[in-house]
């Protein structure tokens, strides 16, 4: 399975490019020319789940619960839709949105000339939101249905674009991270005060990344020094026994940069699961008990120009986490861990050759009641080379090879096939002429238990003029079957085939000095689409599911009020001709999300609001356990003692709504918080 992008100096200028190592540098132009405005300030896995026998998927036999907040998520939606008529009384002399992306094309490209819909999160955003978690920060945008099952630490999924949660690639520092187990990532257990900046690409990216991207990509770059060494830290506490603590030092030069950070969260948590001890009902257990976690992280990163053609990067992220949840197993002990190495050469300012080299390790100790135990390790080795060939004026030739072997050791589900190989070869076009803009790709991947399976990707976009673009893509996609999907002792199916989606995107939008809006509407078909059958207690496969959406987004700066909106619509469906769930949703997807964040400064003091929420969704495959929409409010401070120092106090949930977003398992209510902050500028 592939690594992300493997770097290159921009074909136009010659200088450093992107790298998921590096993060975008203000190298001043794209790889296909164009300019770029760079603001430098600006379950295994196992473990983590409530439950990982039978009754963890018994959604079926569950009872409902749906809170009385129908109106929440309309109304939401709402607000969302009533701020983006802002963007036409957008401040003249805002800052110009623009940043730089690297997923989408393995290369660095403007975010506004990204033709897959994308977006990107940096180090100021993360801040400025005061997120405790990766959830937190990526809820409610577009394309992103989240689930979460307990609170802070706890079991969460990401179904981006409506299909599975395994359907999302998910790399750190351009190293795939997705359990070989499950095919889930961690994101409870990365900690916000280890990452730089977040990149989410929606829509089919299997010609460029291999299996598993049906949804799309996630690319998570670890912190990044530049500038004179310096320390700083943060400090906090609040609800539910929250403390906090974080500090590195870091710095570089032109020649090189090195970085270091630790980090320490606690709660004592809420009761994760309200609880039965009715047999296959909830989370078959009734503990009502606080279920506390504890995250330790550490993390190293550096990097050297060895000459003005060789480069030499690294960088290590290890997180433990120990939590307490509900059900058969009630603890856990977690380690993921990810290793990233990069060499970059570049003979002329038209060649560029970049060597990868990754490891990433998901280990879980799980303990239960009555000395049960359970464990499980997977590792993932990975290696890839990208070379960069600029073949003529705007136009860029990437061509590429992934390995990667995934390996289960120690687990205790004792699976018949426990390892696996896959070799990906992939060629990509990205050109510009005039006014249109072209991206194609093609890529072949040599699995070693299923074969070969060939992917494909053509996109095309035009300006228009005032601003104005649009934009359409096609492409296919595959996922093979997780080791778990085949080989679980309860629910494993060994007879599974691949799955193969195909999708298509129409978008349209529009960016000036300071303001900017977009829609994109979509629809993927998928084929086998593998998921559970809580009647049968088994994996299935669904002949066909067709999912359908729409996102809207919009940002502008409005008398000093910097506004954000994210509206989506998804409709995701089994379309399976005769099937007794015909045209029934598929599970945990909420038709509507949304966000809307208003951020002010006043001088030395700071504030801001977050409003998200979802419509209802259903718990299970057949539609009979429905889980209530919700909204939320959130408000933020944020005041300058010094330049260096910081007070930063938050109210999450200020309402205190209850509702749950995976049927049984509660959300926090109002929870507060308090922290300083020292980072010199």
């Amino acid at each position: 399975m592939p690594q992300a992008w493997e770097g290159a100096w921009t074909v136009a200028s010659g200088h450093p490019a992107a790298s998921p190592e590096t993060g975008p540098e203000a190298s001043g132009r794209d790889a296909v020319g164009m300019a770029l405005d760079v603001c430098g300030d600006g379950r295994g896995i196992g473990a983590c789940l409530p439950v990982v026998t039978p009754p963890l998927r018994c959604a079926g036999v569950r009872g409902t619960w749906s809170p009385p907040m129908k109106l929440q998520s309309r109304m939401l939606s709402l607000a969302v839709l009533a701020a983006l008529p802002a963007l036409a009384l957008a401040d003249d002399g805002a800052a110009d949105l623009d940043q730089v992306l690297v997923t989408a094309t393995r290369t660095p490209i403007a975010l506004q000339d990204s033709i897959a819909p994308a977006q990107v999160i940096d180090r100021a955003q993360i801040e400025s939101s005061q997120a405790t978690s990766l959830q937190e920060l990526l809820q409610g945008r577009a394309g992103i249905n989240l689930t979460n099952a307990g609170g802070l630490g706890k079991q969460s999924s990401l179904f981006l674009r409506g299909t599975n949660s395994s359907h999302t690639v998910v790399l750190v520092d351009g190293v795939r991270i997705n359990s070989a187990d499950l095919g889930l990532a961690m994101y409870q257990d990365l900690p916000l005060a280890q990452i730089e900046r977040v990149e989410i690409v929606r829509g089919p990216q299997s010609s460029l990344y291999g299996a598993d991207a049906i949804g799309g990509v996630i690319q998570i770059f670890t912190r990044r020094n530049q500038g004179d060494f310096a320390p700083h830290f943060q400090l906090g506490g609040g609800s539910n026994g929250l403390r906090e603590a974080s500090g590195g030092i870091g710095g570089g030069t032109e020649r090189g940069w090195f970085g270091a950070d630790i980090a320490y969260q606690h709660s004592d948590g809420i009761d994760a699961c309200r609880g039965s001890a009715t047999l296959f009902t909830g989370c078959f257990a009734d503990e009502p008990d606080r279920d506390g976690y504890r995250n330790l992280s550490k993390s190293l990163r550096g990097g050297y120009n060895l000459s003005d053609q060789w480069t030499v990067e690294g960088s290590a992220l290890r997180a433990d986490g120990k939590n307490h949840y509900d059900g058969y197993y009630n603890y856990s002990e977690t380690r993921q861990q990810v290793l990233a190495g990069k060499v970059r050469y570049t003979p002329s300012e038209q060649l560029t050759l970049t060597a990868n080299v990754g490891r990433s390790d998901n280990e879980s100790d799980n303990f239960g009641d009555f000395g049960a135990r359970g464990s499980a390790q997977t590792h993932r080795d990975s290696a890839s080379l990208q070379a960069d060939i600029g073949i003529a004026e705007g136009q860029l030739l990437s061509a590429g090879v992934d390995w990667s072997e995934d390996n289960l050791d120690g687990s205790s589900a004792g699976y018949l096939v426990d390892s696996r190989r896959n070799t990906g070869v992939f060629l990509q076009y990205q050109a510009r002429f005039g006014r249109h803009q072209l991206q194609a790709s093609a890529r072949n991947d040599d699995n070693q238990q299923f074969g070969n399976h060939a992917t494909g990707s053509l996109g095309w976009a035009m300006e228009l003029g005032h601003g104005l673009r649009v934009n359409a893509s096609y492409g296919t996609a595959f996922k093979a079957p997780t080791f778990s999907d085949l080989y679980d002792p309860w629910s494993g199916v060994p007879t599974l085939d691949p799955e193969k989606s195909k999708s298509a995107n129409l978008g349209i939008s529009q960016q000036g000095q300071g303001w900017r809006w977009g829609l994109d509407v979509y629809e993927t078909r998928i084929d086998d689409l593998i998921t559970y059958d809580a009647a049968t207690f088994r994996m299935q496969q669904v002949e066909k599911a067709r999912i359908r959406g729409a996102e809207l987004t919009g940002g502008a700066t409005v008398a000093g009020f910097d506004i954000n909106a994210q509206l989506s619509f998804t409709d995701p469906r089994n379309r399976t001709n005769g099937s007794a769930q015909f045209d029934n949703w598929l599970a945990r997807r909420a038709q509507q999300t949304a966000r809307l964040d208003i951020d002010r400064r006043f001088g030395d003091f700071r504030t801001g609001l977050t409003v998200q929420g979802a419509g209802k969704r259903y718990d299970d495959a057949a539609n009979a356990v429905k889980v209530g929409g919700y909204g939320t409010l959130d408000l933020r401070a944020e005041y300058a003692l010094t330049p260096a120092w910081s007070v930063l106090a938050r109210v999450a949930n200020v309402f205190d709504r209850e509702y749950e977003t995976v049927a049984w398992f509660n959300q926090p209510g109002r929870e507060y918080q308090l922290s300083v902050r020292y980072q010199p500028r």
